[in-house]
């Protein structure tokens, strides 16, 4: 048996970055900026106001004041309505502040002069026409709530660094920096395979011998999560040797998908379709030391297209794809940060480990302690367990047991 940090080196090292393309930015959500995003235009590009209210001149703006209003400067509109002394334009949260003013007076801090008929009394104006007059009660300070030209960013400057995976965030500051569109790291395609002559659709009625195939829905959700694209999800019996190799030779000449991960048949079974029909192709099956997940397979079919052969068990699915395919992957999408992060806990129980073998046990954390997330061990068939879960528990391969208050490494999956 190899060591599993060793099994997910050779992965990391075996695959190379993806092209770039561009994109709009409604699709670019969770793919790694290839090219500095800069700002087209200050930001923001002209003064506007920061709040609703009134703009004013402030030598006028003293408290008591009572000033006429004479216009009004709504959001998107490209007037600029002048005012003289004794006077104020009423104006909306962004749009651009007028050229005589030099300060915004918050709606809340003015009052609609009650003298004038038909002006209401509780401060607020309608969508008829602008109050004839308002009382300032409050003085404003110099600029105040006006954002000036620039004040974010001036023209020409990174508003997103490359090398960032693009969040809503991002986004935004893209957008606002005047992109519509942005090159980035081409996110892996990638096709999903299950095999077992046992499995059935979920749902179906299951007679003797069969089970809910769920490491399709498994797979196809973490890669969905994980901001890859699924391209082909398909299912081979066991007896289906010859179908699957041709089916991965087709996703190889094609160029359909950039990776393929296969679930079952990794073993030394006489029915382990997986082994049987793609080692030839070149997929490299091995023993890690790593419970659950000991059976693995990982090739590179024609030279260029990834196989990830992962046992058929589903812990041990989500464990190996967490262990090894999901960094792979990234580091196909461009990204730096591969691994997930880890912290240290404080056992809450004791548990067993295998010998020899390292585990990466489903598990329950909180600020302090981490405990299996299953009362039966860590068998790789304790799959409903995966639903209580929300990391995984590393134990090196030279611990056979853990005991409650030992420290655990965890890995943090949320």
């Amino acid at each position: 048996m190899i060591p599993w940090q060793d099994h997910r080196a050779r992965l990391m090292e075996a695959v190379r970055a993806l092209d770039p393309v561009e994109l709009p930015l409604a699709e670019a959500r969770g793919a790694v900026l290839a090219d500095d995003v800069r700002t087209m235009h200050p930001v923001p590009l002209f003064d506007n106001s920061a709040m609703d209210g009134f703009a004013v001149r402030r030598s006028d703006a003293r408290p008591g004041a009572r000033l006429r209003v004479v216009g009004d400067a709504p959001a998107g509109a490209a007037e600029d309505p002048s005012f003289g002394p004794g006077e104020t334009v009423r104006i909306m949260t962004g749009a651009p502040v007028p050229s005589d003013a030099d300060a915004i007076v918050p709606i809340e801090k003015v009052r609609i002069d009650p003298a004038e008929d038909g002006a209401p009394e509780n401060g607020t104006t309608g969508s008829d026409g602008l109050p004839a007059r308002i009382e300032i009660l409050e003085e404003p300070k110099p600029g105040a709530h006006i954002r000036r030209l620039g004040e974010d960013t001036p023209a020409g400057e990174i508003a997103v660094p490359a090398g960032v995976e693009l969040t809503p965030w991002h986004l935004a500051a893209a957008a606002s920096a005047g992109h519509g569109r942005v090159r980035v790291i081409r996110r892996p395609r990638v096709a999903v395979v299950s095999t077992g002559s046992e499995l059935v659709p979920a749902g179906q009625e299951l007679r003797r011998g069969q089970i809910p195939e769920s490491n399709s829905v498994l797979l196809a959700a973490a890669l969905d999560a994980d901001a890859f694209e699924v391209v082909d999800v398909s299912w081979f019996r066991d007896e289906d040797c010859e179908d699957l190799a041709g089916h991965v030779r087709a996703l190889a000449a094609d160029g359909l998908a950039d990776a393929v991960v296969v679930s079952g048949g990794a073993s030394v079974g006489a029915f382990d379709v997986a082994k049987h029909a793609l080692a030839p192709l070149g997929v490299r099956f091995e023993k890690v030391a790593i419970q659950p997940g000991k059976p693995q397979g990982f090739g590179l079919v024609d030279d260029r297209l990834p196989v990830f052969c992962l046992p058929g068990n589903p812990v041990a699915v989500s464990v190996c794809y967490e262990l090894f395919v999901r960094p792979a992957l990234r580091v196909m999408s461009g990204n730096d940060q591969v691994l997930r992060p880890t912290v240290l806990r404080r056992a809450r129980v004791g548990w067993t480990c295998p010998k020899g073998r390292a585990q990466a046990l489903p598990a329950i954390m909180d600020e302090r302690t981490v405990a299996p997330a299953s009362a039966g061990g860590s068998g790789s068939h304790l799959v409903v367990s995966l639903a209580r879960a929300h990391d995984l528990a590393i134990v090196p391969a030279a611990a056979d047991r853990v005991e409650a208050g030992d420290e655990v490494e965890v890995m943090v999956l949320s």
